[in-house]
């Protein structure tokens, strides 16, 4: 595990969350923690986990009331893309298999984003950097 990053999540629904996640271009990790109580998916090529566990699991190892995504933000979790086509490509991707656009495709010249909710309320940004063109003041 060193080097690798790990998310854990609460989600109403595994099997559900587990389609999403897969249908959105994340890939299963067939060689750890796929079972009836978690799911673990692989994100990019950059050692990034997504571990789903049942919100009762999951409340029991963090020992805390799980946050209401429909009232508040726990967290927000940025993926970057190799273009301003692959972020148009997953926020398609995204709303296919149900999740919410709460960020509309932007462009900032420098920078182009959208951010989304998966199924539970989790919110994700997508972001494309063309770094050749960061405002330099």
């Amino acid at each position: 595990m060193a080097g690798q990053v790990w998310i854990n999540l609460p989600v109403k629904d595994l099997n559900k969350s587990k389609a999403f996640f897969t249908e959105i271009g994340f890939s299963l990790n067939e060689g750890f923690g796929n079972a009836d109580d978690q799911a673990s998916l692989v994100i990019g090529d950059k050692n990034v986990i997504l571990m789903l566990f049942p919100e009762s699991t999951f409340q029991k190892f963090t020992g805390n009331n799980i946050s209401d995504t429909t009232k508040s933000t726990e967290v927000l979790f940025s993926i970057g893309a190799e273009s301003k086509e692959e972020v148009d490509e997953m926020v398609a991707k995204v709303v296919k298999a149900g999740g919410t656009i709460f960020g509309q495709p932007n462009d900032q010249g420098w920078m182009y984003g959208a951010g989304f909710a998966d199924l539970d309320g989790h919110r994700w940004n997508l972001l494309y950097m063309d770094m050749s063109q960061f405002p330099v003041e």
